[in-house]
């Protein structure tokens, strides 16, 4: 993205005299498979469908304890983090009622970043510190969950700055110049309403201020909140302004970017009669208001302590941390755990 090509180019000595960290990583697709567990533990299959990356110790239920153990490989750039990270899918649903997934595709080259270009499936994932001592890194056992499967209609003012979709206006990330979320044409909370050029992109973020006690909650929220002015957008340096008491300890923000090829689905003849937009993630949801985010936390010791603490760092290498290879990351898989089509073409969204 244009704003992030600036900060390489301009930021780049603002983050160092800051002290300032952003990383931003490719992770490929280690899964797809109806199971959840954060949300499901247990429970096979679960709801809806879920895209996952990260570590191989990804199962129908985690152990709250050191992630970092009990997987043996990950699909991400850096390989101390065993994290899992996973969203809803996305599918097209044509005129006839059958319905297709959505591909993954590589994001963008930035920062000399050649793993991110090169994954298979997956997506990005940004951690941002403001400098050294400023954020605690999660500790082993620590998940949380972001957005609401459920939601279909705006809340409020919306959560467009912690959730949305750029629509590209054209081919190679065109239009993609504004900060995520921060465009005020080409950004939406909701599903884009016409056809896009260039594909669509999510941007999920989660909270950036924790009690400093639990691990979990029963919700997978209650025990993170946003800080007190409100949710902190991304500007690749900040996790926001004070936090409230009852949640007074910073943690780095995590921001999730997926990019979509519904390129090949903007055939108007395709799309429903009434001209509506065809897309729909794997909740059912056609509105793009229940996009939502989970993550259990799996770096390797004090590694993602170290990367947080370390000033000036910006992309995929940071602190001396250690780094896959694509094909070794992209041989990292789980096997699934219920079997079903969920690809080609199908008469009903799985679980639905």
């Amino acid at each position: 993205m244009q704003f992030l090509a600036l900060l390489a180019l301009a930021g780049l000595t603002t983050a160092q005299s800051s002290g300032s960290t952003m990383l931003r990583f490719g992770c490929s697709q280690i899964t797809i498979d109806r199971i959840d567990p954060l949300v499901n533990p247990d429970q096979l299959p679960s709801p809806h469908m879920h895209q996952v990356v990260g570590g191989n110790a990804f199962n129908t239920t985690i152990a709250s304890t050191d992630v970092s153990s009990l997987a043996t490989c990950t699909t991400c750039n850096f390989a101390d983090d065993f994290s899992n990270y996973w969203t809803a899918n996305l599918y097209f649903k044509a005129r006839n009622g059958s319905y297709k997934r959505v591909p993954q595709v590589p994001n963008r080259l930035l920062f000399g970043d050649k793993f991110t270009t090169q994954t298979s499936g997956g997506f990005v994932v940004y951690y941002v510190s403001p400098g050294k001592g400023k954020v605690t890194a999660f500790k082993p056992g620590f998940r949380m969950l972001t957005g609401d499967a459920s939601q279909r209609a705006k809340v409020g003012s919306g959560r467009k700055s912690q959730s949305c979709f750029r629509c590209y206006s054209g081919p190679n990330f065109g239009g993609d110049n504004a900060a995520p979320c921060a465009d005020a044409k080409l950004d939406t909370e909701a599903l884009p309403s016409g056809a896009c050029l260039g594909g669509i992109r999510s941007n999920i973020l989660y909270p950036t201020c924790w009690d400093g006690k639990n691990l979990d909650s029963p919700d997978h929220k209650s025990h993170v909140a946003y800080p007190v002015a409100g949710p902190q957008t991304f500007t690749g340096s900040s996790v926001g302004d004070k936090c409230p008491t009852t949640h007074p300890i910073k943690i780095p923000q995590i921001m999730l970017e997926i990019v979509w090829d519904t390129t090949g689905f903007n055939n108007k003849a395709d799309w429903p009669a009434d001209g509506s937009q065809p897309f729909v993630l794997s909740t059912g949801d056609t509105t793009g208001y229940g996009q939502h985010a989970d993550y259990v936390f799996g770096w390797k010791a004090d590694s993602l302590q170290k990367a947080m603490d370390t000033g000036g760092c910006m992309g995929a290498s940071c602190a001396n941390l250690k780094v896959m290879t694509i094909p070794d990351a992209n041989k990292c898989k789980v096997s699934r755990k219920y079997e079903e089509n969920y690809e080609g073409w199908i008469d009903k969204l799985p679980g639905m």
